[in-house]
């Protein structure tokens, strides 16, 4: 197949669209930089503390041609791909394989419940593994685990010290630092990053503390930041 075949073809691709947005990065190692977020709609989990719980359902119909230009019109270099959860979109990999081919900086978040076998290579994986406290650690895939790059990272939302022991535990036993970026975030406004902060010192853990940086910028409950 051409390259202008495959790229009509990717540009066909229908995707459901809960929004897209221009803002500032307030996760991973990239948290501070402006982005642009392509927010899809469903999700195969329901985590207890989701803040995005919003796009389960709704949204709009949109080939990735269209999406593409949205996109572009931000005139920014770096994209999240997020949700809900992407990957429940099988349509998706046509956008990050655009998104890649086109020059753009793309990461993918995931619930770490489904395959990532299949994602483009070039895209940087920001993976969650769920804590007890989400009430979906049940889902976690941890095959996962095994298919991800060293610019890849790991993330625990944590609401409680169970939850940080369980993260300790999963942490040591699979051998995850080193491997990649693995980050501890606490919910916000269940467990103080202080709190954590401190647990964190007191063990030597050696990961990064992650703090939702938007949600202090703007108000927790706003949209489309």
């Amino acid at each position: 197949m051409s390259t202008a075949v495959l790229e009509r073809e990717r540009a066909a691709t229908v995707l459901k669209v809960n929004e897209i947005f221009h803002s500032i990065q307030g996760e991973s190692r990239h948290a501070g930089r402006p982005c642009v977020f392509v927010r899809l709609t469903f999700c195969n989990l329901r985590c207890a503390w989701c803040d995005t719980a919003y796009a389960f359902e709704g949204g709009i119909d949109l080939p990735v041609g269209a999406i593409l230009s949205r996109v572009a019109a931000y005139g920014t270099g770096y994209v999240l791909i997020t949700g809900g959860e992407p990957l429940v979109q099988e349509g998706v990999h046509d956008l990050i394989g655009e998104l890649c081919d086109r020059g753009y900086e793309v990461a993918v978040e995931t619930g770490g419940s489904l395959d990532v076998s299949s994602l483009d290579r070039r895209a940087m994986v920001v993976m969650d593994l769920k804590c007890p406290g989400s009430g979906m650690s049940d889902r976690n895939r941890f095959e996962n685990l095994d298919l991800l790059k060293p610019t890849d990272e790991v993330k625990f939302v944590l609401t409680d010290r169970a939850d940080y022991e369980w993260a300790r535990e999963v942490i040591a036993r699979r051998g995850l630092t080193g491997r990649f970026g693995v980050l501890l975030s606490p919910a916000h406004g269940v467990l103080h990053p202080q709190t954590l902060s401190e647990w964190i010192l007191s063990d030597r853990l050696p990961v990064r503390l992650q703090l939702q940086i938007h949600k202090y910028i703007w108000s927790p409950d706003a949209r489309g930041v």
